[in-house]
């Protein structure tokens, strides 16, 4: 498996728009995957915000993170999110979300980024166990959610 910049790999734009569109979509009065396409094409950083990363085996797309301004709404003093971790279903517990995620870290400690933020309603113990740690509960469009941070780098 390999991480690498969505940039890198444009031909994928659609399927990632699909997988989270369909685990998110919901919850954005108004998403489309077209709108979806039009926003990764823009996350183009390498590395910067936005960007998403992209995990592959082989060639096929088995998962993503994006790194966003903000995914929270409510907070918007809170700033970077790391956001729209996702992992195709067949390829789930073999680390490709641990993966993602710390790529991600380590993307934003390059970025001189001190403080990630993220939203999740179900995988706090993921992030936990990743060196997350816990900030607070809030309901979020509809949503139960726990609002995480981790320290990219030192002071």
């Amino acid at each position: 498996m390999i991480i690498a910049y969505l940039a890198d790999y444009p031909q994928h734009i659609p399927t990632i728009a699909a997988w989270t569109y369909g685990e998110w979509g919901h919850l954005n009065a108004g998403d489309s995957i077209e709108r979806r396409i039009t926003r990764f094409q823009t996350y183009s950083g390498r590395p910067g915000i936005p960007m998403t990363l992209i995990a592959l085996e082989d060639e096929t797309p088995v998962g993503c993170a994006s790194l966003v301004v903000n995914d929270l709404s409510t907070h918007t003093q809170l700033t970077p999110f790391m956001a729209s971790v996702f992992v195709d279903p067949a390829y789930r517990r073999r680390g490709v979300a641990s993966a993602l995620v710390l790529q991600s870290i380590a993307t934003a400690a390059q970025l001189n980024i001190e403080t990630l933020y993220l939203i999740t309603h179900d995988r706090q113990q993921l992030y936990q166990n990743l060196g997350w740690s816990h900030v607070e509960e809030l309901t979020y469009r509809g949503e139960e959610v726990t609002l995480m941070k981790i320290r990219c780098i030192a002071n």
